[in-house]
């Protein structure tokens, strides 16, 4: 874990600038190669494991019945809630979250909400009255760079895989809901119309030098970042750009054509992974 404390000296900053200067970087990657990603999943539907390099994220997603917002009467909720643990890194504080758990809280629920990958209106049971609202949990248990990317891909394989009770309506008035055990009948997946990839680029050298899924080394050196959030059709769902100077719109341009072929190629690793189904040793 002895990245964990690291904090770069001047020549150790020279020298990962440099290597970028010659497409190279410190664990021997191209500019726009990803780490090795590895999904799994655990017993329970609408649990998943994302290990991104050393980055290592844990997703949970679960479900009750409440009360819809009065100007959504017909459409569920979903919320994304980000638990940073000072095992995954020393500068996070246990208790209450800092700004880069709000900050990735934001940019996830942005991607995923705002784009409307999940079906709201499929998880209303009595319009008003009762509706399915989903929390997704997101748990950091090692930051080793681009916990964003990471994060995003958790709570997809999460969504991915978890499955609501079944509802009737019934009772003396009609109104009541019954909630019926898994074991009496099958549990319904959420519907899931695209899967907004999160995709993070780190900036080098006044923006002229680009890299793709950062390690914990190189966003301590960076310049600024972006994460381009699309889906495997191309169809851009959200961009945040947080610090640095600014960016050439042409090397943006460049970034979303290369997010383009990322988001495919994970969402395709993201669903192979769905139908091999959880991973359960002898």
């Amino acid at each position: 874990m002895e990245h964990l404390r690291w904090r770069p000296t001047v020549n150790e900053r020279a020298f990962i600038e440099r290597s970028l200067e010659s497409d190279l970087r410190v664990d021997g990657r191209h500019s726009f190669d990803f780490r090795t990603l590895k999904i799994t999943f655990g017993r329970e539907d609408g649990s998943s494991e994302v290990q991104l390099g050393e980055t290592h994220v844990l997703g949970y997603v679960t479900a009750q019945l409440v009360q819809p917002y009065r100007d959504r009467p017909n459409e569920g909720t979903l919320a994304i809630f980000t638990e940073f643990s000072p095992m995954a890194d020393p500068v996070f504080e246990p208790g209450r979250p800092g700004e880069s758990a709000i900050e990735l809280g934001r940019v996830i629920d942005r991607g995923l909400r705002e784009s409307r990958a999940v079906d709201m209106e499929s998880l209303c049971v009595v319009a008003g009255k009762h509706v399915w609202s989903v929390r997704v949990d997101l748990h950091i248990l090692d930051n080793g760079g681009n916990l964003i990317d990471a994060a995003n891909i958790a709570a997809l394989a999460a969504l991915s895989t978890f499955r609501r009770p079944e509802c009737t309506i019934g009772g003396d008035d009609g109104q009541q809901v019954i909630v019926h055990d898994p074991e009496a009948r099958d549990p319904i997946p959420l519907t899931i119309h695209h899967m907004p990839i999160a995709v993070t680029f780190a900036y080098f050298g006044e923006g002229n030098i680009v890299v793709v899924d950062p390690t914990y080394k190189e966003e301590a050196v960076m310049g600024g970042r972006m994460t381009a959030t699309i889906n495997s059709n191309g169809d851009i769902c959200s961009i945040q750009k947080a610090g640095g100077e600014g960016v050439m719109s042409s090397v943006v341009m460049q970034c979303l054509r290369i997010a383009s072929v990322k988001a495919a190629d994970i969402t395709s690793k993201i669903k192979k992974a769905v139908s091999e189904g959880p991973q359960i040793d002898d």
